[in-house]
């Protein structure tokens, strides 16, 4: 099951920082079709947020198609995006995960490590 996070740091509001995380679990095959995600309540109590939010987080996922409110069993996963994760993507996970430690214990920050991604990845695509 997904566990939510907010950033209060970001600027994106919080409603969209969960859909955001639900696409992302979708994308990398942690969700899938017929998972529950975690009741409104137990979102709402655990980020300390309003039952509003997270309310508006789950209508626009079901607007998308990605997920479908039953009533009194829950909200479920219905869609996916992209494709089906490959065993090769783990495996890039646990190398990415790695790196993530040898950068923290080198004393970069989370944002640090986001401007080298973001720099990165813009020159290697200029590159291609």
């Amino acid at each position: 099951m997904i566990e939510f996070r907010l950033d209060t740091r970001s600027h994106v509001v919080p409603y969209l920082q969960l859909v955001q995380q639900v696409r992302q679990a979708l994308r990398m095959g942690l969700l899938e079709r017929d998972d529950r995600l975690p009741t409104v309540r137990d979102v709402a109590g655990s980020l300390a947020i309003n039952p509003n939010t997270v309310l508006k987080a789950y209508r626009e996922l079901e607007l998308e198609g990605l997920v479908q409110g039953r009533p009194g069993q829950g909200t479920f996963i219905v869609g996916s995006l992209g494709a089906p994760v490959h065993a090769s993507h783990e495996k890039l996970r646990r190398e990415l995960a790695a790196w993530l430690g040898r950068a923290r214990r080198e004393g970069l920050t989370e944002d640090d490590v986001i401007a080298m991604f973001d720099t990165t990845r813009r020159s290697a695509e200029g590159a291609a």
